[in-house]
């Protein structure tokens, strides 16, 4: 075979080898067959030419055709779009670990145990999704939501309904098989006052948003004889879990999102931070000038400082004089709080020693 002469096969195995060797793409799972000593020596001829007619090479491939490594395909539901954005659900996510906090200890004085509540998920579903996933008969119930336009859930796990019963009635409740019955009139009155401490905390954490008033308009065991919005309506999901003793159960209040999407805005991470930046009222000035006005502070005059060696401390005596570095027409540092904040000088008024302040401290200028 002459040396000027090399198939197109040969040529793209060349060309496979060399990517290979400048780190290009991975090599097959198949290894090429590896070209004849004579070909290789020829080829350093022959492929420069080759590339130049037409031929492939590494460094004259389309960007279009290069794989990218870090890229991870994502699938997307076109029927599901994500209407919930991200700071919305930060928001919802910080205000509802507060009621955790809160309501684990409102229900532990209730049933006088330890009982701790932990906010486990926020998401955003379908209501579909989010009845299908529940326990067939639950402690399922429909709150009314005023001035909000629709209801929302609070649906409490069967494991737990009666674990807080028991506690409720006296007993110490043991994890066992869950009972398969829907709640009682008595059980469901009973854990009415459960609900009804959850909707106080959650009144208290939405008061910055919404004024809400939150009853219980009906209970119900069986989550798919309640259709509160249309099964493909996007609902936010809130997961706590509740931890009493041994026994472990979830509460998940589903709010439909229709019914709070006129309160996007104040939802969003800068409007929530922003809560706490409103400019103060006549109100709240005039509270905390009356809760300040009554706090004692210490007010210290320093006449001078200087230093002294510790035998001449131990020998002072009455009538011994301390000269200092002061002069005596210098003003004297009244200090408030350990914090320098005025001149004053020395006096007496109405027979007793005095100070009449002369002007702001130097400290104090400079912080100002």
């Amino acid at each position: 075979m002459p040396d000027e002469s090399l198939s197109q096969n040969q040529v793209e195995n060349l060309l496979k080898a060399m990517e290979s060797a400048e780190g290009g793409p991975a090599a097959p799972d198949v290894a090429p067959p590896m070209p004849d000593p004579d070909i290789v020596s020829a080829s350093t001829i022959s492929a420069p030419s080759k590339s130049a007619t037409g031929g492939r090479s590494s460094k004259s491939r389309s960007p279009a055709h290069q794989v990218m490594p870090d890229v991870r395909a994502t699938a997307y539901d076109f029927k599901r779009p994500e209407r919930v954005g991200k700071d919305q659900m930060r928001a919802m996510h910080s205000l509802h670990e507060g009621i955790a906090r809160n309501f684990g200890a409102s229900i532990s004085n209730l049933l006088r145990t330890m009982i701790e509540v932990k906010l486990l998920s926020v998401d955003q579903l379908t209501y579909s999704e989010f009845v299908s996933s529940l326990d067939n008969p639950s402690c399922f119930n429909v709150i009314e939501v005023l001035p909000l336009e629709g209801h929302w859930i609070m649906d409490i796990a069967p494991a737990l309904s009666y674990a807080v019963i028991d506690r409720m009635l006296g007993g110490d409740p043991n994890p066992s098989d869950a009972i398969k019955r829907p709640l009682t009139e008595i059980e469901n009155r009973l854990m009415g006052r459960v609900v009804q401490k959850f909707l106080e905390e959650l009144k208290a954490a939405w008061e910055n948003i919404a004024d809400l008033s939150l009853a219980i308009e009906s209970t119900e065991s069986n989550p798919q004889l309640v259709q509160i919005v249309p099964p493909n309506e996007v609902v936010i999901l809130v997961g706590f879990e509740v931890l009493l003793g041994r026994n472990r159960g979830m509460m998940n209040l589903c709010i439909p999102f229709n019914t709070i999407e006129k309160y996007n805005s104040q939802l969003s991470s800068n409007g929530w931070v922003g809560f706490g930046k409103a400019s103060p009222t006549a109100g709240t000035r005039s509270q905390i000038t009356r809760n300040v006005d009554a706090a004692p502070v210490d007010v210290v005059v320093t006449l001078a400082r200087s230093t002294i060696r510790t035998g001449d401390l131990l020998g002072l005596a009455i009538g011994d004089v301390i000269t200092t570095e002061k002069e005596i027409s210098a003003p004297l540092e009244l200090a408030i709080q350990d914090v320098p904040k005025f001149h004053a000088r020395a006096g007496a008024f109405k027979g007793k020693k005095a100070v009449q302040i002369e002007g702001v401290s130097d400290l104090q200028r400079r912080a100002d």
